[in-house]
């Protein structure tokens, strides 16, 4: 099994005590499920949440935040409800420890509720950053496990800690199963973001308690088939691959658009297309024409009346960054 763990960037001062008290993390985004591999499949994107810590002995609060980029203006940027203070206090108490009082400044990239794994960068930094202040080494285990924990599901955090493609599985005993897969240069991915925020506790309760064994077995194939064109390099079959019965049919009514850009014919440079993670965002995987396909799949969204955005992402291949600053 191969779980990696984050990159961490030296600052070239052997003794702790002498490094400055500051630190830096920068998380990938994610598209998660990838169509039939639901909560198991995750994939890191080039687009990132970063924030700087800053230990202030002499501050009279425990924590200040200042955001930036996306999210900055709303409740995501009140310090009790921020998602990176609650995951470096959820760290502290399980490892026994006391965090130092902070200033974190945080920039975002990521659009918030839209399926690109917002809430596991946002975890996967106050892991790390607890890690980092309080000078507490955490296995990748750890790190996973708690990730997943506050998350409900792994595969959004597991890639945004490892990077690249990772498959993962939740333990029935607590603890995540994460292998990280190589991702084809060729495959490039193409995300079309509507302006409609979905919560993923919405998105999660319109799915069915139960399912049938034959859509079970249709998706159980299919994420099979998966992994062995990528492996292979038969990218044809990828359409295939990432259809679903387990989820997609449940949510494409939630935002109008989505049915009809999830049922984008093939057609030249597209192998596949899915909702990315709950939604509401579609990802699409391209050869070539990827501007192309992307305004195509946005056009099903303008059409009734709501703005959505493409974007053209490289995989990220790192993980999350950390780096102790001079």
């Amino acid at each position: 099994m191969e779980t990696g763990v984050a990159n961490i960037i030296e600052d070239g001062v052997a003794d702790r005590s002498l490094r400055k008290h500051s630190f830096s993390v920068r998380v990938p985004a994610s598209t998660a499920n990838l169509g039939a591999g639901f909560d198991c499949f995750g994939l890191a994107l080039k687009l990132y949440l970063r924030v700087i810590a800053r230990i202030v002995p002499e501050a009279i609060v425990a924590c200040q935040v200042r955001m930036s980029g996306e999210g900055s203006d709303g409740a995501f940027a009140s310090t009790e409800e921020n998602l990176i203070v609650r995951a470096m206090r959820f760290t502290a108490d399980r490892e026994g420890l006391s965090l130092p009082p902070l200033e974190l400044d945080v920039n975002n990239e990521l659009p918030l509720a839209r399926g690109l794994g917002s809430s596991a960068t946002a975890i996967v930094a106050g892991i790390m950053l607890t890690s980092l202040v309080c000078d507490r080494e955490l296995a990748a285990g750890t790190v996973l496990s708690y990730a997943a924990e506050m998350e409900g599901h792994a595969d959004n955090v597991a890639a945004a800690y490892l990077g690249g493609l990772v498959v993962s599985c939740l333990k029935p005993e607590g603890g995540v199963l994460a292998v990280k897969r190589s991702w084809p240069s060729e495959i490039r991915v193409v995300v079309v973001s509507p302006e409609a925020f979905l919560k993923t506790e919405e998105t999660r309760s319109v799915l069915p308690v139960n399912v049938p064994r034959d859509d079970a077995v249709f998706n159980l194939q299919r994420a099979a088939l998966f992994g062995a064109a990528l492996e292979t390099g038969a990218y044809d079959l990828l359409w295939d691959a990432m259809q679903d019965r387990l989820h997609q049919a449940h949510r494409k009514s939630l935002v109008p658009g989505l049915a009809e850009a999830l049922a984008t014919p093939p057609q030249p440079g597209l192998v596949g297309i899915a909702l990315s993670g709950s939604g509401p965002s579609v990802v699409a995987f391209v050869r070539d024409r990827a501007a192309d396909i992307g305004e195509a799949i946005a056009e099903n969204f303008r059409r009734n009346d709501i703005p959505a955005k493409v974007r053209v992402l490289e995989v990220d291949h790192e993980g999350c960054a950390v780096a102790a600053l001079a």
